[in-house]
C-alpha cells in the first residue's frame, strides 16, 4: 500500500541491514562499537567505548537519553529522531531505535540502530505501522481497481454506511450506497484513471446509508495508484463528511442574498415580500409575514392588548411557497389574518420569544382563520410538518410574526434553522420598521404638501388654469417651488409662481411661510413691485433671525435667494401687470399659437439686495395663454431636449394641445425627466374678458346731492342684471360709499358695478387715505357707515390706483348653504 518508491542510492530503508548496531550497558554507557557505528560517525573503538552515549548527541538530545533509556527497560524498546555528533563536528539526523538484549551471562544490554536520515523524509514506515495509520484515521479511506469495484477499505468508510469491508469487496460505490447519486462520484475516478491527475476537495450532496432522510455533503479526493511499470492500478479515495460546513456556507449564502435582496423599497409590504421570497426555499418550503394593522399604517404601535380574548387580528403582508398545492388555502396578501388568543403564532406575538416545533400535530387545526365561514384545515391538509415562528422585533418592539413550514417528515427544523431564521428576521425586521418609519414620516409630508400647496384653484371668469408640480425630492414629494391663483378686488386675479433653494420638507416649510406672505401682502391689493419689495424685507428678516448659512438653520432662513414671480390680470380691459425677483420671465401663447417670451426686467432674487424691482404692463388678448414656470422647466433634459431652455419651451407649447390641462401635462413630460434634479412647477393660465354688459361705470360730480342718484343708478342696474332681491342692500352700500368718498377725498368720483360671480360695487375718488372701521358708541351721531358695510358685504376694503383710491365691495350671489 505505500507504493512504489524511487531508488536513487541514497535510500534510507529502517532494517537491521542499513542499520549501524552498538551496545549500550545497563548505566547508559557505549559498551560494544560496529564498524558501521564508525563509518557513520568517524569514531574509533578506542574513543567511544566507556564514554556516555549522550556524548555522541547534541546537548538537547543528550538530556533526553536517561529517560529513554528508563522508559526502553519500563516498555521493552523506543523509537524516535535524534541528532548524533560526527567526529569531524557535524550534526547528522538519525532514526534511533532501542530495544532491550538479554546478555548469556543473564546481565541485560540495550541494543541501539542508528539510520541516517539525510536525503529522507522520515521514519521509514513498517508495514504494521502504516496499517495502524489507515485503521485509526477518522478519514474514510477506499481502494477501486480500474473498473471502480472495491479492493480495499478502512474501517472509518464504514460511518458513511454499506457495511464493513468485507462486504464491499468487488461492489461500486452505487452498489454499496443506493441512495446517492453515485455518477458524478465515478466520473471523478475515471478522470483520474485516465489522466493521472489528482482530484482534490470534490464536494458531493447527497443521501447516504448511513443518513437516509436527510441530505449530507462529503468532500473527496482521489489518486491514481500505479504499478512498478507506471500502469494505472487503480484510484485511492479519500471522504470526509462536511455536512456542517456545507450547511454553514448555505446559511451564510442566505443571509449573504437576504442582505442584497431585503429592503430595497420603503415599502413595506414589499420588504415583507421579501423576507418570504428568500426564505423559500432556501431554509423552509413555506413561509407567511403577517404584521399588526398599525404597521402597514406607519403609526406608532399601541400600549394595550393586541386583540380581544378570543382572537389576534394581523394583516398578511407577505407570503411564499415552493409547491403549488403547499397549502392548498392560503390568505391573499392584504388579508386579514386572525389567530386563536391561545396559538403559537398569539403567543410569540405578545411575548416577543420564538417557538419551534419539529413534529406538528397532524389531526390539529390551524391557528390562522380568515374571512367569517372559512372552513378550518388541519395540518394534515394542508400537508405541513415542522414549523418556526419568528416574532419580528425591532428597536425593542414587536411588529408581526413570521412563520416557517416544512412539508418533510425526515428533515424537521432544528435549532440551527431556528438560530438562521432568527437572524434573518432580525434584518428583516429592522427594514420593515425604517419603511414603517417612512411612511409615517412620508404621510406627514404629503399633509404638509397638501396644506401648502392649492388642493384645486378657486373658480373665477378672469382666467382659464391648469397647473402641474414635479419634486426632485421622489420620497416625500416635497420640494420649494409652488404656484398659487389669488382672488382679488374688481374681478382681478393675481398669479404666482416661486421657488425656495433647496428640496424636501424644510424647503417645502420655507417655501409655505413666504406662499403665506404672499396671500397677505395680496389682500391689501399691493402693486406686484410692491409685493415683492415686502417679500425681499421678509426674507432679510428672516435670514438673519433663522441663522441663515449655519449649521442647523430653520426653514425661514431658507427664503433667502428665493424667486418669485407676481402677476396681476384685470378681465375688465385686459390688462396684465407683473414683476419678477429673479425668476424667469413668463411665455405668452397667442390665440393664433406665437410664443413669445415677456421681457421683464429681472430683479434680484429675494433678501439678497440690489436694484428696485421693476413692473411691466401689457394688454393681452383674449384667449392668450400666460405661461408661468420655474426654472427647473428650462434645465430639465426631456425626450425633447436640444437647443436653449426658451427654445425648447417654445417648441414644446406650440405642439401642446388646445386643451389647457392635457396641454400643461405635455409640456412638463417634453422637458422635465421623471426624476429631475430640480424640483418643476408650471402654471398656465387662458386670459378672459367680461362681456361690456357685466360692467357699468358712472361718473358723478363731488356733489352731496348725486348721491341719491347714485342710488336709482344701481337699482336700475340690477334690475337690467336681473338682481333685485340685493337692490336694497346694495342701495345701503352705493349710498355710504359715496357719502363717504364726497365728505372725506376730493376731486370726481366714479361709480362702478361689475356683475361676474360676485356682485362688485367700486367707488373711486381722488383721496389717498385709506378708511378706517370704527365701532362707535350707542349715542355717536356718525361713524357707522364702513361698519355697515362690513355687515353688508360679503368682503370689502382698500386697493390705491395712480389717481387715489379705490373702496370695495361685494356680495355673495351664491345663496349660503343650508
Amino acid at each position: 500500500m505505500g507504493g512504489r518508491k524511487e531508488q536513487d542510492g541514497t535510500r534510507q530503508g529502517f532494517d537491521v541491514a542499513d542499520a549501524a548496531p552498538l551496545l549500550l550497558d545497563p548505566h547508559g554507557m557505549v559498551s560494544g562499537w560496529t564498524a558501521h557505528a564508525e563509518r557513520l560517525l568517524g569514531y574509533r573503538p578506542a574513543e567511544v567505548v566507556g564514554r556516555k552515549f549522550g556524548e555522541l548527541l547534541t546537548p538537547d538530545d543528550a538530556e533526553r537519553v536517561p529517560d529513554t533509556v528508563e522508559r526502553c527497560r519500563s516498555d521493552g524498546d523506543w523509537a524516535g529522531l535524534m541528532t548524533a555528533l560526527h567526529r569531524d563536528g557535524r550534526r547528522i539526523p538519525v532514526m534511533v531505535r532501542l530495544t532491550r538484549a538479554v546478555e548469556p551471562e543473564g546481565g541485560t544490554s540495550l541494543l541501539v540502530l542508528l539510520s541516517e536520515l539525510a536525503g529522507s523524509a522520515g521514519w521509514d514506515m513498517s508495514r504494521s505501522l502504516l496499517e495502524q495509520m489507515v485503521a485509526r484515521t477518522p478519514i474514510g479511506i477506499a481502494i477501486v481497481d480500474t473498473d471502480l469495484r472495491y479492493v480495499w477499505s478502512n474501517a472509518a468508510l464504514e460511518q458513511f454506511g454499506g457495511g464493513p469491508a468485507e462486504r464491499r469487496l468487488g461492489l461500486r460505490i452505487g452498489d454499496v450506497q443506493p441512495g446517492l447519486d453515485a455518477d458524478p462520484v465515478e466520473a471523478q475516478m475515471r478522470h483520474t484513471l485516465e489522466t493521472g491527475e489528482q482530484v482534490i476537495g470534490y464536494e458531493h450532496v447527497g443521501r447516504v446509508r448511513s443518513a437516509p432522510l436527510r441530505e449530507t455533503a462529503h468532500m473527496l479526493s482521489f489518486t491514481r495508484l500505479d504499478d512498478d511499470r507506471g500502469s494505472p492500478m487503480g484510484v485511492y479515495y479519500t471522504v470526509v463528511d462536511i455536512t456542517e460546513r456545507h450547511r454553514a456556507r448555505q446559511r451564510l449564502a442566505l443571509l449573504d442574498r437576504a442582505g442584497q435582496y431585503i429592503g430595497r423599497t420603503l415599502d413595506i409590504m414589499n420588504t415583507a415580500q421579501e423576507l418570504a421570497d428568500v426564505a423559500v426555499p432556501g431554509l423552509a418550503d413555506f413561509v407567511t409575514v403577517d404584521l399588526l394593522e398599525t404597521v402597514l399604517r406607519g403609526a406608532e404601535l399601541p400600549s394595550g392588548p393586541l386583540g380581544d380574548a378570543e382572537r389576534v387580528p394581523l394583516r398578511r403582508a407577505g407570503h411564499r411557497s415552493r409547491y403549488e398545492d403547499l397549502p392548498r388555502t392560503v390568505m391573499e396578501t392584504g388579508a386579514v389574518v386572525s389567530y386563536l388568543a391561545d396559538s403559537p403564532p398569539a403567543r410569540c406575538l405578545t411575548t416577543g420569544r420564538s417557538w419551534r416545533q419539529e413534529q406538528l400535530d397532524p389531526l390539529a387545526l390551524e391557528w390562522a382563520t380568515g374571512a367569517p365561514g372559512d372552513r378550518e384545515s388541519t395540518f394534515l391538509e394542508l400537508g405541513l410538518q415542522s414549523v418556526m415562528i419568528v416574532p419580528i422585533r425591532a428597536r425593542g418592539v414587536t411588529l408581526g410574526v413570521t412563520t416557517f413550514f416544512r412539508r418533510r417528515r425526515e428533515d424537521p427544523f432544528d435549532t440551527g434553522d431556528l438560530a438562521l431564521a432568527e437572524d434573518l428576521v432580525s434584518r428583516a425586521a429592522v427594514s420593515v420598521d425604517n419603511a414603517r418609519r417612512y411612511t409615517r414620516e412620508r404621510d406627514a409630508a404629503l399633509v404638509l404638501q397638501r396644506s401648502l400647496l392649492p388642493r384645486r384653484l378657486p373658480e373665477q371668469d378672469a382666467v382659464e388654469v391648469s397647473a402641474c408640480y414635479r419634486p426632485a425630492d421622489e420620497l416625500t414629494g416635497l420640494g420649494g417651488d409652488w404656484y398659487d391663483l389669488i382672488l382679488l378686488s374688481g374681478a382681478r386675479v393675481a398669479l404666482v409662481v416661486g421657488e425656495v433653494p433647496g428640496h424636501g420638507i424644510d424647503a417645502a416649510a420655507a417655501m409655505g411661510r413666504l406662499r403665506t406672505a404672499v396671500r397677505t401682502l395680496a389682500a391689501i391689493d399691493l402693486p406686484p413691485e410692491e409685493v415683492l419689495a415686502h417679500l425681499d424685507d421678509l426674507a432679510s428678516r428672516s435670514a438673519r433671525d433663522g441663522g441663515e448659512g449655519e449649521p442647523g438653520a430653520d426653514a425661514p432662513g431658507r427664503s433667502l435667494g428665493s424667486g418669485c414671480l407676481y402677476v396681476v390680470y384685470d378681465p375688465v380691459g385686459g390688462q396684465c401687470t407683473m414683476a419678477a425677483a429673479g425668476h424667469p420671465a413668463p411665455a405668452v401663447v397667442a390665440p393664433d399659437g406665437t410664443v413669445t417670451f415677456v421681457d421683464l426686467p429681472q430683479g434680484p432674487a429675494l433678501g439678497v439686495g440690489g436694484q428696485p424691482f421693476e413692473a411691466v404692463e401689457l394688454n393681452l388678448a383674449e384667449g392668450s395663454t400666460l405661461a408661468l414656470h420655474t426654472d427647473g422647466l428650462l434645465a430639465g433634459e426631456g425626450p425633447r431636449s436640444g437647443g436653449t431652455g426658451r427654445e425648447r419651451l417654445r417648441q414644446a407649447l406650440a405642439g401642446a394641445p388646445t386643451a389647457l390641462g392635457p396641454s400643461c401635462r405635455a409640456v412638463i413630460d417634453a422637458l422635465v425627466p421623471a426624476r429631475p434634479d430640480d424640483d418643476v412647477a408650471l402654471l398656465m393660465a387662458r386670459t378672459k374678458r367680461l362681456a361690456p354688459e357685466q360692467v357699468a361705470v358712472h361718473d358723478l360730480p363731488a356733489d352731496p346731492a348725486v348721491v341719491a342718484e347714485a342710488r336709482r343708478t344701481a337699482t336700475r342696474q340690477l334690475t337690467r342684471w336681473g338682481l333685485e332681491e340685493l337692490v336694497l342692500t346694495t342701495e345701503l352700500i352705493v349710498s355710504e360709499l359715496v357719502t363717504n368718498a364726497i365728505r372725506h377725498a376730493s376731486g370726481p368720483v366714479r361709480l362702478r358695478l361689475i356683475h361676474e360671480r360676485a356682485l362688485v360695487c367700486e367707488v373711486r375718488d381722488g383721496g389717498a387715505t385709506a378708511p378706517h372701521l370704527r365701532h362707535p358708541r350707542a349715542m355717536d351721531e356718525g361713524g357707522r357707515g364702513l361698519l355697515l358695510v362690513s355687515q353688508l358685504a360679503q368682503r370689502w376694503g382698500t386697493r390705491f390706483v395712480p389717481e387715489g383710491k379705490i373702496i370695495w365691495a361685494e356680495q355673495s350671489l351664491t345663496p349660503p348653504p343650508e
